[in-house]
């Protein structure tokens, strides 16, 4: 749940992955061949007469976004027998949500009063978050057996008595702070929402224009280099925009005049891989200069994005340069966001389906799958990608349907580019970081908020417990307390080992002792002044910018101190020129450049990056079987040797597109 949208409870359920007919029923078929939205939930509502048990009454039918959503006072009937919610979604061939009525739900208040009186304190109630546009409440407790009392007693009292679906799930051990505001945000705009997806779910029902003959994609960002990602998908009858982000190194946009993606309310769709700002970053400015329509992507995608943006535009600030979108347009996609669950599939125009798949990059990452049409193509894109199991993630999932085409990744895609095991990355770092502190150094180690900072946390924190490493205080800087914290609110996403590690008591290794937020300047600056050895784990990764460029300051004269990079560092970033031996550099303080002389130890350890080198993309593509292969996000020498490589591998057509270049895929 987490205020994901509409979800998914128990009358919920797809419609077959295969045949992509779109008649359901002659009365269905002859609704939807109207391109009316009255008609087409006249036809649901007569399919629905011959399919729901004598007793059940449908009290109404909307289309809401991808779903279609069927209103009833007898809810309990439907959801008892599964297979009759899958026989509905047969036979509409949409995915379908049953919900109870809403005049049957109590209001809020008195809802949470009652759920307070039947839920036993023992089980120590966290927080309620209800969802008005899917009926549904999440109940977080510390103790979720008791909420759910022996059989499901307690829970079922609740059901009886407000009317709503209630959910129980163990509450997060860190506050998000930003978990807490998208729930509230999302509440309080429920009605404008509700409208909106009324809107989407209309434009999805819409009648094609004429057949989907062909399919192609347009390179607007990204190809040939690492940053800006951006792709437009194109049929006779939609058009969906795959990421939107910054450069890491430069002021370069996205091709946003190009004219296939004018003008931006022409768009159906923008599916979000994950949340790294060279994938998102720019989604707010589409919002800002015309695009009203849906963002797609996983919940926690949602909330890290929201988290990311909002402090770029702090980042900005701080450094006198103007931001190109506000708060507000933040808010506003929130408000947009669709969220989904992976291998949840939906219809997101009228001849394209989606699906995601976990991408095992960070979390709430994925490789996005189109189906195109009747099943004439199907297309993936797969954003950033880990071919391997991590401290933190599953390996990205290979079991896809069918691929015709594969849009893929290339950042470690040279031949050379093959990486250790995580395993071997991590005695690396341990043997480092104990040289340094045996020294009485100070260790810094630029990471994204998003991912490698909390695989070091769980390094560091293992060996500091086996004593491999001296324990000394690991300071966090940036945002990676708060984006840890999100991590624990979505415990699905994560590897089982590590889910475990968080719910056992006393054993969750993010709430270790040795961490100490970093949460003022006061307090950055009493550790700068500071002789002890410590562990610093700092944003950006890359050193564009953020709180490192203090610590790096400060401590670049100190050669017993050191600057350890553990994450790739794209081309122009001062991350790489460092990684290159510069032994002088400039540096941005006080809004002026100065140079820093550089004595502290540099050094690189490769491994725990959360893209796939090149043996885990060849093996991917092995798994995935597709019939062309588009190279993308990945420097122009190392998307050109994968894509030679995979050719002579596997005797599939490759290409490496340029910015701006066209493909036709279908």
């Amino acid at each position: 749940m987490n205020g994901n949208g509409p979800s998914a409870p128990a009358g919920a359920a797809d419609r077959p992955a295969g045949g992509r007919g779109r008649r359901t029923g002659e009365a269905l078929g002859n609704a939807r061949g109207s391109g009316s939205v009255a008609a087409l939930t006249a036809g649901i509502r007569t399919a629905l007469a011959e399919l729901l048990p004598p007793g059940v009454t449908v009290t109404g039918v909307e289309l809401e976004g991808p779903y279609v959503v069927v209103y009833t006072k007898q809810l309990d009937v439907v959801i008892a027998q599964p297979d009759l919610v899958r026989t509905v979604a047969r036979r509409i061939r949409r995915r379908v949500i049953f919900r109870s009525d809403p005049e049957g739900r109590t209001e809020v208040a008195e809802a949470e009063r009652r759920i307070r009186e039947i839920v036993p304190v023992e089980a120590e109630i966290q927080e309620l978050f209800f969802e008005p546009e899917t009926g549904e409440v999440t109940i977080e407790v510390a103790n979720p057996g008791l909420a759910i009392g022996r059989g499901g007693v307690v829970l079922a009292e609740v059901k009886s008595r407000i009317g709503w679906i209630p959910t129980v799930i163990r509450a997060p051990p860190i506050p998000s702070k930003t978990v807490t505001e998208v729930r509230t945000h999302l509440r309080n705009t429920f009605d404008e929402r509700h409208a909106f997806l009324n809107r989407v779910g209309a434009r999805i029902a819409r009648e094609t224009v004429e057949p989907t003959e062909w399919a192609r994609t347009i390179s607007l960002g990204g190809y040939r280099e690492v940053g800006r990602s951006a792709s437009l998908l194109s049929t006779p009858n939609a058009k969906i925009l795959v990421d939107c982000g910054i450069h890491p190194s430069s002021d370069a946009t996205p091709y946003f005049n190009a004219p296939e993606l004018l003008p931006l309310d022409s768009l159906d769709a923008v599916v979000v891989t994950h949340a790294h700002l060279d994938h998102c970053g720019l989604v707010p400015v589409l919002l800002k200069y015309g695009y009203t329509g849906p963002v797609y992507c996983t919940a926690p995608t949602r909330d890290l994005m929201t988290l990311m943006l909002l402090d770029a535009i702090k980042v900005v600030r701080s450094e006198a340069r103007k931001s190109l979108y506000d708060s507000s347009h933040v808010r506003d996609l929130v408000s947009r966001t669709i969220p989904l669950r992976w291998r949840e599939s939906v219809d997101i125009a009228p001849d394209v389906r989606l699906t995601l798949f976990n991408a095992g990059h960070i979390l709430g990452s994925s490789v996005c799958h189109f189906r195109v049409g009747n099943g004439e193509h199907d297309v993936a894109f797969s954003g950033d990608m880990k071919y391997e199991r991590t401290w933190l993630f599953d390996s990205a999932e290979n079991d896809l349907p069918p691929i015709e085409t594969l849009v893929l990744e290339s950042t470690y895609g040279g031949a050379r580019n093959v990486q250790p095991s995580r395993r071997q990355a991590s005695e690396a770092f341990t043997a480092f970081a104990a040289k340094v502190l045996g020294r009485q150094g100070r260790l810094v180690v630029p990471v994204f908020a998003v991912g490698r900072s909390q695989e070091m946390m769980l390094v560091l924190e293992k060996a500091m417990r086996e004593g491999t490493i001296p324990r000394v205080p690991v300071y966090l800087d940036g945002m990676i307390f708060e984006a840890t914290a999100i991590h624990t609110a979505y415990p699905e996403y994560l590897n089982s080992e590590l889910r475990a590690q968080i719910f056992q008591q006393g054993d969750n290794p993010f709430l270790s002792d040795i961490f100490r937020r970093v949460d003022s300047s006061q307090m950055r600056s009493q550790i700068l002044d500071a002789k002890e050895p410590c562990v610093v784990l700092a944003t950006s990764g890359m050193m564009s910018g953020g709180p490192v460029m203090e610590y790096f300051r400060s401590w670049a004269g100190e050669e017993a101190s050191a600057l350890l990079f553990v994450g790739y560092q794209a081309e122009g970033t001062l991350g790489r020129r460092l990684q290159s031996g510069g032994s002088t550099v400039p540096v941005l303080s006080e809004g002026r450049s100065a140079t820093v002389a550089v004595r502290m130890e540099i050094s690189t350890i490769e491994g725990f990056s959360g893209h796939s080198d090149r043996n885990q993309l060849m093996n991917y593509v092995a798994a995935a079987q597709p019939r062309h292969v588009l190279v993308n996000h990945g420097e122009e020498s190392r998307a050109l040797d994968l894509a030679v490589g995979i050719r002579r591998r596997f005797g599939i057509d490759t290409h490496v597109p340029y910015n701006l270049e066209a493909y036709r895929v279908l």
